[in-house]
């Protein structure tokens, strides 16, 4: 039997990665700032899109596990790879913390014990947990669930997407156009971190590349396809959600596709949306628990973060890098808890979307450089370079737009980030933590 993740895994890995917590809690995020926000969704679209074929060719390039964190090792060096790695790293378990929150804001519909911030807490801690074990059991059991999960959750969102036009009142966008008190450009750019946020990865085909069947193929193929495929919803169940519920109630949601469930359908409809998103969160915080494991143990093996991380169980997987990420996530959770789900939601993806966008950045320059190292440096490359230097562009306004406050932050956690680098190259040595194994 083969223990490698098929295409079909590879891409509900993408799109589910994708289409988790961001899609069923933005629409609360971004009636704030307004109906302007789906010009939001379509400038990052086209964006992700840039990132995803940059993403497609370097998974020809360099085909190893790991993904970003080795592109940017290979191009520039192991100390801006290590930035990569630890600024991914971070951006993963902060991510898992949103995710998990917004999955318990679902299941508040069910469960109004969960409206307390410790039970939310605790129950949010107890999933992140429940899914570290199901990866620890192993990848390919982890593969599994991904496609179960997508299928899952994909039925209740074009429910939306499809009977939701029926209620939709084109006065609700007219009237909350931009409600920022901003330039356009300022609320289009700002609507246009939250966006990202739904679109962070789209990269994840490429992190288990030695865990994948015929990587030189099924990687691009499914980061690319994953990406269309997402963008396409996104864009769509957004304008229906803001066309349905006004800015002002959309604003105060903690669930609003099942909001916009029980427009339709009533109370029942409600409740299947609710499952629908939760089941949703569940397969996307699968998705990244995966990942959160996968790039630690890349680093770990380059000698980049520290040895233990690179230990692996009987099945294959890492199971101390995977604990070790889920405590950071607990501690984050629990120092969290004091805010509303929403405003809780909301910082914690803007510190996310900002860590990640800095990897971003350099694998976009670093496949500049590796097609210069690897000999592909002809006419055919061109077109690889206005795209990565395009992407380049995108990851650095985005950055801009995430205010000062969110990149001040960012620029700490990249500081804190020299210690533990210091660490490693004195306890490997200068020439072993050069090398990959």
């Amino acid at each position: 039997m083969n223990k490698k993740m098929s295409l079909i895994m590879l891409i509900t890995l993408v799109t589910g990665n994708m289409i988790g917590s961001g899609i069923f809690l933005l629409p609360s995020s971004l009636a704030s700032i307004g109906s302007i926000s789906l010009y939001s969704w379509i400038l990052t679209s086209i964006g992700s899109i840039l990132l995803a074929l940059v993403f497609a060719n370097l998974g020809n390039l360099v085909p190893k596990t790991g993904g970003l964190y080795i592109y940017t090792h290979k191009a520039f060096g192991p100390f801006i790879g290590f930035q990569t790695a630890y600024n991914y790293w971070i951006a993963l378990w902060v991510g898992n913390a949103a995710i998990a929150i917004a999955m318990i804001g679902y299941l508040r519909v069910f469960f109004p014990i969960l409206n307390s911030q410790l039970n939310t807490a605790l129950s949010a801690i107890f999933i992140v947990w429940l899914l570290t074990f199901v990866n620890i059991i192993g990848v390919r059991k982890a593969g599994t669930l991904q496609v179960i999960s997508t299928i899952c959750k994909l039925i209740p969102i074009l429910f939306i997407c499809v009977l939701g036009w029926q209620y939709f009142h084109p006065v609700f966008l007219q009237k909350s156009f931009n409600i920022t008190g901003n330039s356009n450009f300022y609320a289009v750019s700002n609507g246009a971190v939250f966006t990202l946020w739904a679109f962070i990865g789209l990269e994840s085909a490429t992190i288990p590349a030695n865990s994948a069947i015929n990587p030189k193929r099924n990687i691009p193929i499914a980061t690319i396809l994953g990406t269309l495929l997402t963008a396409i919803i996104y864009i769509i169940s957004s304008t229906v959600i803001m066309g349905m519920i006004s800015s002002g109630e959309l604003s105060k949601s903690t669930s609003p596709f099942a909001d916009a469930a029980n427009i339709i359908f009533g109370p029942i409809g409600r409740d299947i949306i609710a499952i629908g998103a939760a089941i949703s969160c569940f397969g996307a915080l699968n998705g990244w628990t995966l990942l959160q494991g996968q790039i630690a143990m890349a680093a770990a093996e380059n000698r980049q973060f520290p040895k233990i991380m690179a230990k692996k169980n009987k099945k294959g997987t890492p199971a101390i890098a995977l604990c070790i990420t889920s405590l950071f996530i607990t501690i984050l959770l629990l120092m969290s808890m004091s805010s509303s789900l929403i405003k809780q939601f909301n910082l914690i993806i803007l510190m996310a979307t900002l860590a990640s966008l800095i990897p971003y950045f350099f694998t976009s320059m670093g496949e500049i450089i590796l097609l210069y190292k690897n000999g592909k440096w002809n006419s055919g490359a061109t077109k690889h370079v206005i795209i990565a230097i395009l992407a380049s562009i995108y990851s650095f306004w985005t950055i801009l737009a995430s205010g000062q406050e969110i990149i001040f932050y960012g620029m700490i956690l990249m500081l804190t980030s020299i210690p533990l680098y210091v660490y490693v190259r004195v306890r490997y040595g200068e020439e072993k933590s050069l090398s990959f194994k």
